[in-house]
């Protein structure tokens, strides 16, 4: 007899993460980040027509958040990751392929709020309030983002038996390399480990925080920051338990 967790158990990795036209290389990783990017943009200038703002501001801004978000998430990225780059046989030269994958959420935010001060200050408009209105989309295209993770067969937890573990498969490239961990290869259909999905368990998070947060905005109006320093706290609380069940080294800096 069939039963419910026979039919959850479990959730396949995707084949591949990256698909060849020609020479050139669709990455889902790379696609769904600027899906996210694109659908914050969208939402987040609605928001802020929708508070007096002018149309367009929001994109005005992004052209100085964006590039300065994707820098500083690759720096993250490197720095936590350091042995890759840097450690015994790295590939110093690697860090620049930001195209292969790898970006940490905390230099986006941190050098994206950078850009976004930059540019509301050549815009004359005051930071705190076009960070409220654009908190509930960037945390949106953050929770879009993560499903390019589930492409690369990356930012996943512990091993478990739960029916919704995720199945990571061996990956063979063109070189004859094997490796889980290979974003350009193709799965050859054995599974090395079932694990816990956290790139999932954080983006259902964040779209539950996305829903708080436009229902605390519509009921009590809150303003001067506070609705983007909730956004900030609602995702924390939820990346903390969340990282508690990775076991990669992405929590370390500069190796350390």
């Amino acid at each position: 007899m069939t039963t419910s967790a026979d039919l959850l158990a479990y959730i396949p990795s995707p084949p591949q993460g990256v698909w060849y036209v020609g020479p050139l290389a669709l990455r889902a990783y790379a696609l769904f980040i600027v899906i996210g990017i694109v659908v914050a943009i969208f939402w987040g200038d609605r928001r802020w027509v929708a508070r007096g703002g002018d149309k367009g501001t929001v994109l005005d801004v992004a052209i100085w958040a964006v590039p300065f978000g994707l820098i500083g998430a690759r720096i993250y990225h490197v720095m936590t990751d350091w042995p890759t780059y840097f450690g015994e046989g790295g590939r110093p030269l690697d860090a620049l392929k930001i195209w292969q994958g790898g970006l940490g959420i905390w230099g986006a935010v941190a050098f994206g709020a950078l850009g976004a001060w930059i540019a509301c200050r050549r815009r004359g408009i005051p930071l705190p309030a076009l960070g409220d209105a654009v908190a509930p989309a960037i945390l949106l295209a953050q929770a879009i983002g993560r499903i390019g993770n589930y492409f690369n067969q990356e930012l996943y937890g512990r091993e478990t038996t739960l029916p919704w573990g995720l199945e990571i498969f061996e990956r063979r490239n063109d070189a004859g390399a094997l490796s889980p961990h290979l974003i350009d290869g193709v799965s050859t259909g054995q599974v090395v480990a079932v694990v816990h999905p956290t790139f999932l368990y954080e983006a259902l998070w964040s779209v539950l925080v996305v829903i708080a947060l436009v229902v605390v905005d519509r009921r009590f109006q809150i303003g001067h920051g506070r609705l983007f320093a909730l956004y900030v706290a609602g995702y924390c609380f939820g990346r903390f338990w969340i990282e508690m069940m990775r076991t990669d080294h992405a929590s370390t800096i500069a190796g350390i």
